[in-house]
């Protein structure tokens, strides 16, 4: 086995959902404004965002399984920082659910368009959330060596406690082909 940590497998899939969620959305909801396709395909948007939800609680929780690990390499607050972001986005996307659920439940047209509109208006929000969210977190690994955590050496980037060589190369790191071991 691997000693790769779930976390960082785990938030690609909220992450790629939101971005692929507010063309589902629109696309659904102009199908079904246009009555080529019937109400109940709303439900594909619903699922997707159920998913999204579903893992981006779960992305929390292995994020927090692994948050004193990696505050051995990289300061606490750019955790913290990464942590409220991702907090945030899990939060929109279970409000989120709310009128999503409400256009197959509701019967009125007008209000399942309001709210399908709506549903797609706050999907294109949370596409800023998702990048906000994964350049915090891209800045943990990248920037801050939050993955040193997990090598062998533990050596850790620029933006890391240790302060020891990285293998990723730059100013004040060793690169892998100055290695003479």
């Amino acid at each position: 086995m691997t000693n790769l940590p779930l976390h960082p497998v785990v938030v690609h899939v909220p992450l790629g959902i939101a971005v692929i969620l507010p063309l589902v959305a629109l696309g659904a909801a102009v199908a079904i404004w246009k009555r080529r396709w019937p109400w109940s395909a709303w439900a594909v948007v619903l699922g997707l965002q159920v998913l999204m939800a579903g893992s981006a609680a779960l992305a929390l929780w292995s994020g927090e399984q692994e948050e004193e690990r990696v505050e051995a390499v990289v300061n606490e607050a750019a955790i913290e920082q990464h942590e409220e972001r991702a907090e945030a986005f899990f939060w929109a996307a279970g409000v989120l659910l709310l009128p999503s659920l409400g256009v197959l439940v509701l019967r009125r047209e007008g209000a399942r368009r309001a709210l399908s509109a709506t549903v797609g208006a706050g999907a294109l929000v949370l596409v800023g959330l998702a990048v906000w969210t994964g350049h915090s977190g891209g800045q943990l690994v990248y920037s801050h060596g939050a993955a040193a955590a997990y090598s062998s050496g533990g050596v850790s980037g620029a933006g890391g406690l240790g302060g020891g060589d990285s293998p990723a190369g730059g100013p004040g790191r060793r690169s892998l082909k100055d290695d003479d071991d």
